[in-house]
């Protein structure tokens, strides 16, 4: 079987190393943003890391490969002809293709590929878990938490713009100072290397939150940055540098705990909360997917 042997910039040692860093980003995301458990994202190293010695030994370029290219390697694993390997089953073939989809629409969501080289593919027939919304009550008591002290305003301008708009954490450790507007309620998101900018609306809590972290808060913090590189950042960490997609959730998670949600909170289920509570209030089912 051949793949895709085109090259882009770099020697394949390179290429390589590029796929790593971009398998242990999407790792990440899946830990940080879908809250997946440590089982399933050893499952997606496992079949990633596969992907990256088949590319290794046919002299492949992972940010080339098309289509055809994934089949047939899927088909192989199918039928046992790539080397060193026997048939994988229905059930490891469709963790594969789910594994390889997730990759790939990460690294075209994020900008480092301009297409999916996996979009046109048969998707795999599956249960597709959805998050369960959590009570409007439990999101109270998580917002009533943070302390009046410097990290608390912080904390608390984070967690009502989580909630508030539905952002990812990804975007909103993105975020810089000019990207919100206290006083009309507006917030730049931007998913991802050359992706679109999206205008949200931003709710009352959610700006107050954000004003008093503005002007309280972050002042403080800024006085312990070492470097002048995070001056644009909105959110900064205990030393002034920018927040950490990682750091955030780490705050995220304790917060659930202090809250008694335990492992019901991650980014996406209080995402998927804020959709379901505005749809209960009587939103537009489009304006929420959007």
């Amino acid at each position: 079987m051949s793949l895709s042997t085109t090259s882009s910039k770099g020697s394949q040692a390179q290429r390589l190393e590029r796929l790593d860093a971009w398998i242990d980003e999407l790792l990440s995301y899946l830990r940080v943003e879908r809250g997946l458990s440590d089982n399933t994202l050893v499952s997606y190293r496992r079949d990633l890391r596969s992907w990256r010695a088949h590319c290794a030994a046919v002299g492949a370029d992972p940010a080339l490969v098309n289509a055809d290219d994934i089949a047939r390697y899927l088909d192989a694993l199918r039928s046992g002809s790539s080397p060193a390997s026997k048939p994988y089953s229905p059930a490891s073939v469709a963790r594969m293709t789910v594994s390889l989809r997730s990759l790939y629409r990460f690294l075209t969501r994020e900008g480092y590929l301009e297409a999916d080289p996996t979009a046109s593919l048969g998707t795999p027939k599956r249960t597709r878990s959805i998050p369960k919304a959590i009570a409007i009550e439990e999101v109270e008591a998580l917002l009533a938490l943070p302390a009046q002290d410097v990290l608390g305003r912080r904390d608390s301008a984070i967690l009502e713009t989580l909630y508030g708009t539905g952002v990812r954490i990804s975007e909103l450790v993105a975020l810089d100072v000019d990207d919100v507007d206290v006083d009309s309620g507006t917030l730049l998101v931007r998913s991802g290397k050359g992706s679109k900018a999206r205008t949200l609306p931003v709710g009352r809590a959610a700006r107050e939150a954000v004003g008093a972290y503005e002007s309280v808060s972050r002042p403080e913090l800024l006085k312990r940055a070492v470097t002048p590189n995070s001056r644009g950042a909105l959110f900064l960490n205990a030393r002034g540098a920018r927040l950490t997609r990682q750091g955030c959730w780490k705050q995220l998670k304790a917060y659930g705990r202090a809250a008694g949600l335990r492992d019901n909170l991650s980014p996406h289920t209080l995402r998927h909360s804020f959709a379901t509570h505005m749809l209960d209030a009587g939103a537009d089912v489009r304006a929420v997917q959007e």
